[in-house]
Order: structure tokens, then C-alpha cells, then sequence
């Protein structure tokens, strides 16, 4: 079994983070990691160049969580409304998914993105609903969401 040992260009998340020298399967870093540019093949040259992007990665990461801590502290003082159809028992016709929720702040003022919307089961029911957001692996948010019966036209 040959192994190889490459300079990871970007996180994976079962494998290290930036900057990191892992041993890998040689055809798994033929086939997927350098290829895609997710690693690069351990020589001093690239460990090098590999370590000025992580400072400058860490800088922008640096500033892009604090804009998202930003978000979280907006987001927990906000809510937002959901208009659906439903019966007269309150079950709805079909449900509401991370994309409805996604559009519903979008109208607000609030821009969202789809993958950090953390349902546990579909909203089924007209109610009021705690949900989770996890805007980044460290930063977790929670809003309220209020699913409420359109009105009959």
C-alpha cells in the first residue's frame, strides 16, 4: 500500500485543516486531492507558499466570522413570517423547507444561505418554530419563525 505525504492546500474535514502535512493513499492524492487542488505534493517550495496563504486565510476567516457573530446577534432579535396553506386542523398542504426560510429573511433584509439552515424534521404545522442556523463550524445561531395561514383570496 503506498502512501505519500501532501501539504493540505484547504480543510477536509476527515483529514486536517490548512497548512497541515498528512500521509495519504498515493492514488487518493493522485485521483481526487491534487487534482483538485486541495493538496499539494510536500516539497519545501510548497510549504512555504502553502504557509503565506494560511495568514492571509486566517485574516479574512478572522474577519468573515465577526461579521457572522454580527448576523448571530441579529438574528437572535429577529423573527420572520411564513405564509402556507393549510387545513382547518393547522397541518399544512407540503411543509416548509430551508429554502422557504432562506427567501422569507431574504425579505427581510437578512441574507441567508441555504446549507446553514438546520431543520430536524420538516415544519408540517402552522406554529411558532426555534430555528437552528449554523453559520459556521464555531458560530451557531437561533431565530424565531412564525408559520402562520395565508389569508383566503
Amino acid at each position: 500500500m503506498k502512501q505519500m505525504k501532501v501539504v493540505l492546500c484547504d480543510e477536509i474535514p476527515s483529514l486536517g485543516t490548512r497548512g497541515d502535512i498528512v500521509r495519504v493513499k498515493a492514488g487518493y492524492a493522485r485521483n481526487y486531492l491534487l487534482p483538485n487542488g486541495l493538496a499539494a505534493i510536500e516539497t519545501p517550495e510548497n510549504i512555504r507558499r502553502i504557509e503565506r496563504e494560511k495568514v492571509k486565510y486566517l485574516a479574512r476567516e478572522e474577519e468573515r466570522k465577526a461579521g457572522l457573530r454580527t448576523l448571530k446577534e441579529k438574528l437572535a432579535d429577529m423573527s420572520c413570517t411564513i405564509e402556507v396553506k393549510a387545513s382547518d386542523e393547522g397541518h399544512l398542504y407540503g411543509s416548509v423547507n430551508a429554502q422557504m426560510i432562506v427567501d422569507s429573511f431574504e425579505k427581510e433584509g437578512v441574507t441567508l444561505e441555504q446549507r446553514w439552515v438546520r431543520l430536524e424534521k420538516p415544519i408540517k404545522e402552522l406554529g411558532v418554530y426555534e430555528i437552528q442556523l449554523q453559520l459556521h463550524s464555531e458560530i451557531d445561531a437561533t431565530t424565531k419563525l412564525w408559520v402562520v395561514e395565508s389569508p383566503e383570496e
